[in-house]
């Protein structure tokens, strides 16, 4: 065929992991499932936002599940300052929430933390809509065993789109892109706080992002700095209402 001159530079694929040239961040990233919903006890898939920001809420269950996890963190997060409970060392946390209705119940979560005078960031949980779950088009209300069919061809090809569903790399460009916009807001706001003040390295945030179980094992390979986010079920799963710090990998 003929030649192009000059010939043309390959093109340049975009950078789906924006975490995967960071080498380091300023505030500490922890990911927070929301607890049991009503469409988990129902076994259907609920990731449209018209439905879901105003249905499927947490369950009796996963009311009681928020409870335990925010009087877990709240004692771990007290320890690090001593046998005192003293917090005066520490910043405080943020909670960046999904605005579905199950993530949105998490102030269940913010309230333990309260009853340990806990500073909260901005005095509230923050609604971001870049943690809504990921879209799974014409499975959503469906049965949820339907899932597996989307995760196999995930591991094959993270930019699909079978079922209409948003791509597992969509998810991850998202998410991603959102912690270093988080990190950077905190880390100067944490900078402001600090001149003038004896606080020093435990000072930093803590980010809580409170979202679901595809975005959250999503998000994972990008502390992973996983390239693409074929990968995310090959993870340990994250259960309702667990906790797990994002630690990004050197």
């Amino acid at each position: 065929g003929a030649i192009t001159y000059p010939p043309q530079p390959p093109a340049v694929k975009p950078l789906i992991n924006q975490l995967l040239h960071q080498t380091k961040l300023s505030s500490q990233f922890y990911a927070l499932r929301h607890g049991q919903s009503l469409a988990n006890v129902k076994k259907i898939i609920s990731s449209d936002p018209q439905v879901s920001t105003v249905k499927h809420g947490l369950s009796e269950l996963g009311k009681e599940q928020a409870r335990l996890a925010g009087r877990s963190f709240a004692s771990d997060y007290c320890k690090r300052d001593g046998p005192t409970g003293s917090i005066s060392a520490l910043r405080g946390v943020a909670i960046f929430s999904s605005d579905f209705t199950r993530a949105r119940e998490r102030s269940i979560f913010a309230d333990e933390l309260a009853k340990s005078k806990i500073p909260l960031y901005n005095d509230d949980i923050i609604l971001e809509t870049r943690l809504r779950e990921r879209f799974f088009g014409d499975l959503n209300g469906g049965p949820d065993t339907r899932y597996r069919d989307v995760w196999n061809i995930d591991l094959k090809d993270a930019d699909h789109t079978e079922f209409h569903v948003e791509s597992a790399n969509s998810v991850l460009h998202r998410t991603t892109k959102l912690v270093l916009e988080l990190d950077e807001i905190l880390e100067r706001q944490q900078s402001a706080q600090s001149k003038g003040s004896a606080k020093t390295e435990d000072s930093c945030w803590k980010c809580i992002l409170v979202a679901h179980g595809d975005v959250l094992q999503i998000l994972q390979t990008g502390f992973l700095r996983h390239p693409d986010a074929s990968r995310h079920r090959n993870l340990e799963h994250l259960e309702t209402a667990s906790i797990r710090e994002l630690i990004l990998h050197e």
